[in-house]
């Protein structure tokens, strides 16, 4: 299990075909023009702190917690000044709170004291900030900076094994693939698209392959039917 809490999958279908990945994000785009994170946020601080509380947490139960937390502290002093009982008051709802608090407290001082408040444009500071990780930092060069990195959670690692896009056996490996095979005009939206096709379409359990907009491009088989009515 690596470090985004995922598995190592053996890929079972082979790449998906050249031709079909245009097609593919295209019908994507067609379907949702502009799509962003589900993360609720005002600012790019309290993206960076949504982003690494999300870590093995739904977004649905960071953005309960952070709708609170941020309503009396949206800034790297603000939150150090609630202190580790204070935070954790506000974040408990969310797995792995305690770490989570410490290492948001330790990301506010070193903004604080090396940053100016600000948070840093470049992968090599964010990812030197406590509970910052590749995953964490491409959320926030993506959604905030406008770059077109390609953050692998469970969804966009599911779907791209399943779909044949980046087949791979590690988050790592499937970024890499994906950069290399997504066209640059998707590129910066496609993790978007792809995190939201799995969350709601194609599921872990039972993918919705009769909903699926992009069924026709994926070599997922049998592709699943809709439930009969009784």
């Amino acid at each position: 299990m690596d470090a985004c809490g995922l598995k190592a999958a053996t890929p079972t279908l082979p790449a998906m075909k050249t031709e079909q990945i245009k097609p593919f994000f295209a019908t994507l785009k067609a379907a949702n023009p502009r799509p962003n994170t589900e993360l609720e946020y005002t600012t790019v601080f309290e993206l960076l702190v949504a982003a690494l509380l999300s870590a093995r947490a739904t977004d649905v139960s960071v953005n309960k917690a952070t709708r609170k937390l941020f309503s009396v502290a949206g800034t790297p002093q603000a939150i150090l000044d609630l202190g580790l009982e204070g935070l954790e008051g506000y974040i408990k709802t969310i797995g792995l709170y305690k770490s989570k608090a410490r290492h948001l407290l330790q990301t506010c001082r070193i903004l604080v004291e090396q940053h100016g408040g600000q948070v840093p444009r470049t992968r090599e500071a964010l990812e030197a900030l406590p509970g910052v990780g590749r995953k964490t930092a491409n959320v926030v060069l993506n959604v905030a900076f406008g770059e077109p990195t390609m953050a692998v959670d469970t969804h966009i690692f599911r779907v791209s094994n399943r779909t044949g896009l980046a087949p791979g056996r590690t988050p790592h490996e499937v970024e890499m693939k994906l950069l290399q095979r997504v066209p640059p005009e998707y590129l910066v939206d496609a993790h978007h698209w792809l995190v939201l096709l799995g969350r709601y379409v194609c599921q872990a359990r039972k993918p919705r392959c009769w909903e699926c907009p992009v069924a026709p491009y994926c070599d997922f088989q049998p592709k699943t039917s809709a439930p009969q009515p009784n």
